[in-house]
Parts: structure tokens; sequence; C-alpha cells
């Protein structure tokens, strides 16, 4: 497979990683299941696919158990991201960013990954209360602790969730200004998509600009742009698409053409509609890096057969011709 740089640190990855968290959080709970896991993590290691990516709230603490058992004799093969600041509580998801949390997470997450390092750790969201410089300065120290090679943020642009009452803070392009200040901004991980391509008018091009890498969250829509769900299907209570705007089946039925449209362009090229999604996922840019989350070998091994697809100039131009997708993504 292709291989493509992370940042300032010149850290070579798979074009294709991995995404986690759907092996043990987020989406159809009944399908969850360790040791199919642990096979699709080798997998996607065997196909080139290096650049694993976690957190410490996925379970909370059970995807990164998985991956320390997935990887107890693959480690060197793989590129490790973590990420920390967000807590799992009963009711709610809060942001910690405190300084002193930040070190005994990332120490916890060591001891879950079986590893003495973690190749890329991840702000998972930046905490109101908390100067995202003195989070940043914590994660810093990590690296100069040898704990951590390469920092980066996750989310930038989203809504973070409410702690105590505080205002919803978002990530920008001014804080990621700031930081860099402090220590180098490998990566930055956010959605990426046909479906949803707002990072393309100013957070992918102030990432080439600076030799950052970006990680395309969510590259095939939670799984709509594969053409392998129906309108209407349902989904698990515990699966984060029932309650999403995009997923009710009227919202699935009149996103159809999108779908369509990527089936066109793999006819010509004999792949499927998630490769294709994948693919112009990788043609926006060499610092991209798409991290489709599965929990299934067949679909790793499907996704990362991606890598080889090459969008010629009208594949791209009839991909941009699309119809926007409706409904609300919030």
């Amino acid at each position: 497979m292709e291989r493509r740089t992370i940042g300032a640190a010149a850290l070579e990855v798979g074009a294709i990683g991995l995404g986690c968290m759907p092996m043990n959080w987020g989406y159809t709970a009944s399908q969850q299941h360790g040791e199919g896991s642990v096979r699709t993590v080798h997998a996607a290691l065997d196909r080139g696919c290096t650049l694993l990516d976690t957190a410490d709230m996925y379970g909370p603490f059970t995807n990164e158990l998985v991956l320390g058992r997935a990887l107890k004799h693959r480690r060197d093969q793989a590129f490790l991201s973590t990420k920390v600041g967000l807590l799992v509580g009963d009711q709610h998801i809060v942001a910690n960013g405190r300084p002193g949390y930040v070190k005994r997470a990332c120490d916890a997450s060591l001891r879950r990954l079986q590893t003495d390092h973690i190749d890329l750790y991840q702000l998972h969201r930046s905490d109101p209360e908390v100067p995202i410089e003195e989070t940043w300065g914590a994660m810093a120290e990590l690296v100069a602790a040898g704990k951590v090679r390469a920092l980066g943020l996750c989310a930038v642009g989203a809504r973070a969730p409410r702690r105590r009452g505080a205002r919803t803070h978002d990530l920008t392009l001014h804080q990621l200004e700031r930081i860099q200040q402090v220590f180098p901004v490998s990566s930055v991980e956010a959605e990426l998509s046909v479906w949803s391509p707002d990072a393309l008018e100013a957070l992918l091009p102030w990432c080439e600009t600076r030799g950052v890498g970006f990680l395309a969250a969510m590259p095939l829509g939670n799984g709509y742009l594969t053409g392998t769900l129906t309108p209407g299907q349902g989904f698990e209570p515990e699966d984060l698409r029932a309650r999403h705007p995009r997923f009710t089946a009227e919202m699935m039925a009149a996103n159809q053409p999108v779908v369509a449209g990527l089936r066109r362009v793999g006819a010509r090229h004999g792949v499927t509609p998630g490769q294709i999604a994948l693919a112009w996922v990788l043609a926006q840019g060499r610092h991209v890096v798409p991290i489709p989350g599965t929990k299934k070998e067949r679909w790793a091994t499907q996704n990362a057969k991606a890598a080889a697809v090459q969008l010629t100039r009208h594949d791209l131009a009839e991909i941009a011709s699309l119809p926007p997708a409706r409904g609300s993504w919030d």
C-alpha cells in the first residue's frame, strides 16, 4: 500500500487507516465480539493499514484493551493513535483537559494497550474550563518523557460536550495557531467524506500549508456511502445512528442519489461505492489519511483495496456534481 506522512515529524503510515471505535462502542452492540475484532486488526495490518485509531472513551476503555490484545505480537507493525480528553458519565460525556488528568490518562492507556509508547496522542476535545495551551503543554511533556511520539487534535470545528454548565466550546483554527506556538501539531482529525465535505473549505488547506497531517474521520458516512444500508432498516438503540438526523428513513431515502453516483463511478472501475468514497478522500491531498471504522475483517480488507483506485478528472467532476447531502449533521 502507498505510504503517507503525518506531520513535521515525518511519521509514515499506510494511506488508509483503521478506525477501531465500532469494535465495541457506538454501533450495533449485538455484533461486537472481541476475537473477531482482533482478526480485523490483523487483516488491516496484513494489507498495509498501519494507522490504528482508538480512544480511551471508546467502551469506555475496552477498545484500547482489544487493541492491546491484537498488537501483543505485532506492535512494531502498527502506528498506534489514541485520544484523551473525554469522559463517559452515566448520562452524558464531559471534557477534561486538566494537565494532571491528561498525564494519568496516558499512563492508563499505555497499560491497556500493552505498550511503552503511543505513536500519536490526540486531544479528543478541548475543555472549556482549561486553557488549551495548558492541556497541550501537558501532552508535550509526555513527548519529552518518551511516552508519546507526536501530538494531534480531534474534531476541530465540531461542538464539544458541555461540562458543569459551561458553554459549548469549539476547537478552531485560531486555537490551532495558538498551540502551534507551544508544541507542533502533527495531525488534525475531523470528518471528511463525499456527503460531509466542509473540511475542504479551510481546515484541509490549513493543514496542507503547515505540513500537518489530516486524518479523515467517518469517510464512509457512518456506513451510508457503502450502499449497504437500506432506508428504514432501523438501528439498535445503542447505535449512534438511531438518533442521527441523516439516518431517519426519510433522509436515507432522500440521499440515495449520492450513493447511486458513487455506484456509477465504481462500475467503471469495477469497485464498490464505498471504495470510491475512500478514493475520493485520498484524492483530496497527499497529507490526507482516511480512517474508515469497522469491526469486520471483510470490510477492513475491502477498504484497504481502495488505496489502489485511481480516480480520473472525469470521476472527480462527476462526484463533485452529485447533489449535496440532505439532513442535519448535528
